[in-house]
């Protein structure tokens, strides 16, 4: 950890706070290689201005471990990982905050080719779990899932990538079971591999992803900070009232997540699969709160207790030393109406 904390003076200098950029850009870690039609938020707010004075720059990271590292040298002023490495690092040094959950469901659960005999979580045992790299919340979560069953010493954790590489593993057998999450699930089914999920009902109500920032950085930068979350929240009103304007869209802003080798009508659908297999735990129901990017606190205490139980965390984590409301006021300052009527009068 020492090397993340200790990074060069000189690199360092250059990452100055997010508006301060030339071209008016802020750096937001996006917690997967492949930044697929979940993006979208970041996206229509670009096009729309709904950030304010800046756009979002999006960098792919391995997964949620990655971006908390990140955030934690200063690399990046914010990103957008899973709870879970939020609290294995807060003890060594990165104090950083969810200050917007993004996913109020938690996106990851266990799923299993059809043809594998795992179809329980007690079949787990023995068997070889599939994660999208070793970075990925998804490796806390497998392994606190075995703990938690008793056998945390026997599952094997492998990365098997994303999209068609992690598809074409899951077919061959290679892995029994796979920890992934939701627009991965909907990617792998879109290349022909049909997965059944395994059911796990004790994490349908803990959260996922939020928007981080450290703790004083958050402080300095409050105002970037509730612009980002802001935006964000009316890109996801926008995205889920019309999801084919939310693809498009992201195409539009972000080119490298339109697939190749698809006609557009195919590239189009698949897309639109991926972005409703988000849109599911983006929905405050999941959670049961009320303004967009608010925080259950009890969720996350529910979840951060089961955690320490399963041996993710060596101590004790307080909810409200890892997440914040502080925001969610000013963020919902906005009137939903109005953007829900600039979605449905999209026109391609």
């Amino acid at each position: 950890m020492k090397r993340w904390i200790g990074i060069a003076a000189a690199a360092l200098a250059a990452l100055t706070a997010g508006t301060a950029n030339a071209d008016n850009t802020v750096r937001v870690g996006f917690c997967a290689k492949t930044i697929t039609s979940a993006a979208a938020p970041f996206a229509i707010s670009n096009k729309y201005g709904w950030f304010g004075g800046f756009k979002v720059e999006l960098v792919a990271l391995a997964g949620s471990s990655d971006c908390v590292k990140y955030v934690g040298t200063g690399e990046i002023p914010y990103s957008l990982p899973s709870i879970e490495p939020v609290g294995t690092l807060r003890p060594q040094g990165i104090n950083a905050k969810v200050f917007y959950t993004a996913y109020q469901g938690n996106i990851y659960d266990l799923e299993a080719p059809v043809a594998s005999p795992v179809k329980t979580l007690k079949d787990l045992k023995g068997k070889k779990i599939g994660v999208s790299s070793m970075a990925s919340g998804g490796v806390l979560v497998a392994k606190a899932v075995a703990a938690n069953l008793g056998f945390a010493d026997d599952v094997t954790i492998i990365a098997i990538g994303e999209g068609a590489q992690a598809a074409a593993l899951a077919k061959s057998g290679e892995v029994q079971a796979l920890y992934l999450y939701d627009t991965q699930y909907a990617l792998i089914q879109n290349a022909g591999v049909p997965l059944r999920k395994i059911a796990n009902p004790d994490f349908d109500r803990f959260p996922s992803n939020g928007l981080i920032a450290l703790d004083d950085y958050l402080a300095k930068n409050r105002a970037e900070a509730l612009a980002l979350a802001k935006g964000y929240a009316m890109g996801t009103v926008f995205a889920i009232a019309n999801p084919e304007a939310a693809v498009r869209i992201n195409w539009e802003q972000f080119p490298y997540t339109k697939a190749t080798g698809k006609d557009d009508a195919t590239a189009l659908s698949d897309d639109i699969k991926t972005l409703q297999a988000r849109i599911v735990n983006w929905k405050l129901d999941k959670a049961g709160v009320k303004r967009w990017g608010e925080s259950s606190m009890a969720n996350y205490q529910a979840y951060l207790d089961f955690l320490l139980k399963a041996g993710v965390f060596q101590q004790p984590v307080t909810a409200s030393d890892v997440v914040t409301n502080d925001l969610i006021s000013e963020v919902n300052a906005f009137d939903p109406a109005a953007v829900l009527a600039q979605a449905k009068a999209w026109k391609p």
